[in-house]
């Protein structure tokens, strides 16, 4: 691997991201909050709780972000030109080509700054996992950088003895918001077994424009044990084809 590899901006936003965890994690620890507290009345099994769950959130988010969100070959634009006619498809159903990966992600729901990677259809309940393990982590550590903030007067000594605790706190809230509304919304996604680019730009996209509805909603049993479990086994293609044919009878009938 070439030394200027390290300076991708994928290793620097992972790197940032590691470093910024244990760098208000040893915060938490270092400042007289809860975890210390539990420490000197020998109550080792918080603290050791809170260390696996940040442990646990940060191995999350790698995976997450080293993953293959379900890359796809698609054909070759100039190939695609010369066969026309033969109207060879040029990207699954619900397919996208992401502009920054430059690759073709089946079940494409965003590409995510914070990971330098896309969301697709292989990380995306891992994403939904981590959001939530990191939503707990959040609030936890808010709790806990609360619990050390003593206010007192000059105001002058308190920020020289609190002030790096209480930026700590205000970036833990700053997370939790963002956080929560992420889970909120991709849960919500989920239930309705759509993305985030499908809901965004449902009337820039070809096989939706044209339904009144979400063509891929099967009720929300399904839609979960089909995005958590991959069951039951659903082909987009199939669908539209189903789709298709359903179309094509009911005009035939009229």
């Amino acid at each position: 691997m070439a030394p200027w590899a390290l300076l991708s901006p994928g290793v620097l936003v992972r790197t940032g991201h590691t470093v910024l965890t244990w760098g208000i994690t040893l915060v938490l620890f270092l400042h007289d909050t809860a975890l210390r507290q539990w420490e000197e009345q020998g109550e080792l099994l918080l603290p050791l709780t809170f260390l696996l769950l940040v442990l646990g959130s940060l191995l999350l988010y790698l995976a997450v972000s080293l993953m293959d969100p379900g890359y796809v070959n698609v054909q070759p634009q100039e190939e695609a030109k010369q066969e026309q006619t033969a109207m060879v498809p040029q990207q699954p159903l619900r397919a996208r080509h992401c502009s920054e990966c430059r690759r073709c992600v089946r079940r494409y729901d965003h590409h995510c700054p914070w990971m330098e990677n896309c969301v697709g259809e292989r990380n995306h309940p891992l994403f939904v996992a981590y959001l939530a393990l990191q939503l707990l982590v959040l609030l936890w550590g808010l709790y806990l950088a609360w619990s050390g903030l003593r206010f007192f007067q000059p105001w002058g000594l308190w920020l020289r003895s609190s002030g790096l605790l209480f930026a700590t706190f205000l970036l833990l809230s700053l997370f939790s918001i963002v956080a929560g509304l992420l889970l909120a919304s991709h849960l919500y996604l989920v239930a309705s077994n759509t993305t985030t680019w499908e809901f965004m730009s449902s009337h820039r996209i070809a096989y939706l424009r044209q339904r009144p509805g979400n063509p891929f909603d099967r009720g929300l049993t399904r839609n979960l044990a089909h995005f958590f479990c991959q069951w039951p086994a659903a082909s987009w293609e199939a669908l539209g084809a189903e789709e298709e044919e359903e179309e094509e009878g009911s005009s035939q009938a009229v």
